[in-house]
């Protein structure tokens, strides 16, 4: 890509109208199929909906990734590229067989850490400490981390696909600005996805993408965020994707700490999330997935004038940012989301959580 901004909009509105129109068909034929996510359990939906709204997601992103590889093949390499689509595929692939017979948590950790260390073979790390081990370490926390946390991000209508439309756009602003155009168009492209997949998606929601889609999003989302590149220091730049996946980083390490806190299995279902605590506090759906909206985009904003500034600047907003994060985790902490005299979850795993 040349950067050019219409080009930007093109990828933008193709991904964006795939996704709206390819959806319909998908929710009549899963409903058709019986392949439906129903409720019970933890989940707090009263009526079966369709799976399968992840297919849309990810036919729209690599139909626009094949076509632009060919259109204007990458600077960096075709290959490289098809081969993270490849990965892509197959952590989404074992997403929709979770979705349809769930899969064993340690069976998808193995996948996931296999996924990570096969794009650190393929030299797309972090580079952090110069130690090699170390950095494969924190390349696979990163991979694995970031894409589970969009897994369970989806459990509230529209969340998942709303964060994730964020997140994609942060980085293109940040990836456009530095001159990373084939970044930028990717983000770009996978925040059409999303934004086209949100428009069955918002509450009341008539889909949802299942792991088949939140696995696709969270380990592309992954890789965009390690591919930008800032002329500051390794330490900085390696804190502006973790900053513009903050709320989602967030959520995960609430819903971690407060489990093992109320002794629970961290891998069992709950309605324990952000999106629960708001709605325990009062809002409404619409409104506490809005807020979290709200809470994505000040981090965007934020990490982009970080990754715009001088590193003296850009070290005191990141201390800011983390200390707004700590006190907003310990308030959401002290909201009560655990039935009285219940000791155990329910023995739902928590990685098909669905609203």
């Amino acid at each position: 890509m040349n950067g050019v901004w219409w080009e930007y909009v093109l990828i933008l509105s193709g991904t964006t109208a795939v996704c709206v129109g390819l959806t319909p068909f998908l929710i009549a034929y899963a409903t058709r199929a019986n392949l439906l996510d129903l409720p019970g359990g933890h989940k707090s939906h009263e009526r079966a909906i369709p799976y399968l709204g992840g297919v849309a997601i990810v036919v729209a992103f690599v139909a626009a990734t094949v076509a632009m590889s060919i259109i204007q093949p990458p600077h960096s390499g075709r290959t490289e590229l098809l081969v993270i689509l490849g990965i892509a595929l197959a952590l989404s692939a074992m997403g929709l067989i979770d979705d349809l017979k769930e899969l064993s948590p340690t069976w998808r950790i193995v996948v996931e850490i296999a996924a990570a260390v096969a794009v650190w073979a393929f030299g797309n790390g972090t580079n952090v400490t110069d130690i090699q081990a170390l950095d494969l370490g924190l390349t696979v926390l990163w991979f694995v981390g970031i894409t589970n946390a969009f897994n369970l991000l989806d459990n509230m209508d529209g969340l998942a696909a709303g964060l994730a439309a964020i997140v994609s756009l942060t980085i293109f602003a940040i990836a456009a600005n530095n001159g990373q155009f084939l970044v930028a168009a990717l983000s770009i492209g996978l925040a059409g996805c999303a934004v086209g997949f949100l428009r069955h998606n918002f509450h009341p929601a008539r889909i949802y993408m299942g792991d088949g889609g939140a696995l696709f999003l969270g380990f592309v989302i992954a890789y965009l965020g390690i591919k930008l590149r800032f002329e500051s220091g390794r330490k900085l730049s390696a804190l502006i994707p973790v900053l513009v996946c903050s709320i989602a980083v967030l959520d995960t390490t609430l819903v971690t700490a407060s489990r093992l806190i109320a002794k629970r299995n961290p891998f069992q279902g709950g309605q324990d999330h952000i999106s629960h605590r708001l709605v325990k506090l009062g809002l409404s759906i619409p409104i506490a997935v809005a807020t979290i909206y709200l809470g994505a985009a000040s981090m965007g904003v934020l990490t982009f004038v970080i990754s715009s500034t001088d590193p003296g600047s850009a070290w005191v907003l990141i201390g800011l940012a983390g200390i707004i994060l700590i006190l907003v985790g310990g308030f959401l902490l002290t909201v009560s989301v655990y039935p009285h005299g219940l000791e155990h979850d329910s023995p739902i795993s928590d990685y098909s959580e669905d609203s």
